[in-house]
């Protein structure tokens, strides 16, 4: 079955930076209020939508609406914004990138982000050393006194991409963890009959320090938590063998640990198990460092038995972030077959 790409475009193309989801939160208030039997929105931001269920077996299923981006800082006599990152950007990637800027009244204004360097014209062959963040202006192209009318400190920023079909994948910014939000969303659509009480959140400010899923967590109590987001497919140049830790086109992934979470072995087996009964293709992952919702709701209430079903990625954290369409199918279908059969886990150590 294809993907459902206008969903996929809307989720990937609209902006929202963490504590500025408001964008993302409409989406997913639409989706979840026909896929659920309750949507409410807590107070850091996160959509909940309940699907009801037994109380003993409370299933989070967490993916995170934001993305790596950036905030207005300060607006120079010229017109150039300065601008603070938000989550972890690698400057090389920011070079020449194009942005929208969107204000305190929902405008989308479209920009150049340049580092502040010589162009070779100008160097005479002096090296010049990688740009830093701070480094970055945005240039819009309209004059100062505009701007100051139409931007204001605290409007935040986001790579100006569109999604697009490549082969077998799908590129575009904000894969991370927008491929997340849709696999939730599909496994929703393809649930089958359940027990478990489900709580899909759709989650805040992930990408600065898990701090919506924590949030949420503590609220919601789960017996579970199932965290869906990226990780890294290091099937490229540079990569591959003991350092590949995913591949694209080689199915969901199932993790281990990365640096934020060690998932609870007997619900790393149940997940394996359904993969394998239900012909699913599937990959094991161990991330060395980064983190998932996962980590941030774990510790919570003593201990909660807490896995991520990761969607491999290629190019993380950069405007062309690409995922295979037969690894999100898998995704979606490992997920909604767990979720049917949740409540059969003994996760008791």
């Amino acid at each position: 079955m294809a993907l459902n790409e206008d969903l996929l475009r809307r989720l990937i193309e609209t902006p929202g930076v963490p504590g500025r989801e408001e964008q993302q939160r409409e989406i997913a208030r639409e989706e979840l209020g026909n896929l659920t039997d309750e949507v409410r929105t807590d107070n850091l931001g996160s959509v909940i939508g309940t699907k009801g269920g037994r109380d003993d077996v409370r299933v989070m299923v967490a993916a995170h609406t934001d993305e790596i981006g950036f905030l207005v800082k300060h607006i120079d006599d010229k017109g150039f914004l300065r601008l603070q990152t938000l989550g972890g950007h690698d400057p090389a990637n920011m070079v020449s990138q194009r942005v929208i800027v969107t204000t305190s009244d929902g405008t989308a204004l479209r920009g150049a982000l340049q580092p502040a360097r010589k162009p070779p014209h100008l160097s005479k062959g002096q090296e010049q050393k990688p740009p830093t963040p701070a480094e970055f202006y945005v240039d819009l192209g309209i004059g100062a006194d505009e701007v100051k009318e139409k931007v204001r400190v605290g409007d935040y920023a986001t790579m100006d991409r569109t999604l697009e079909k490549v082969g077998n994948c799908y590129m575009g910014k904000a894969m991370d963890d927008r491929i997340g939000v849709y696999v939730m969303l599909e496994a929703l659509r393809a649930l089958g009959d359940h027990e478990a009480t489900v709580y899909a959140v759709a989650t805040s400010q992930e990408e600065v320090g898990l701090r919506g899923a924590e949030a949420s967590g503590r609220a919601l109590a789960p017996t579970v938590v199932v965290a869906l987001d990226i990780t890294l497919a290091m099937d490229v140049p540079g990569g591959g063998g003991e350092n590949e830790i995913t591949a694209l086109g080689k199915g969901a992934a199932i993790k281990i640990m990365d640096g934020h979470s060690i998932s609870h072995p007997k619900l790393v087996d149940h997940l394996r198990e359904i993969a394998e009964r239900e012909k699913i293709p599937y990959q094991m992952e161990i991330l060395p460092a980064g983190g998932t919702d996962a980590g941030g709701v774990q510790k919570l209430h003593g201990g909660v038995p807490a896995v991520t079903i990761s969607i491999p990625c290629r190019y993380v954290h950069t405007p062309n972030e690409m995922v295979d369409e037969g690894d999100v199918r898998a995704c979606v279908d490992l997920l909604a077959r767990y979720l049917e059969e949740a409540h059969t886990g003994d996760y008791s150590l």
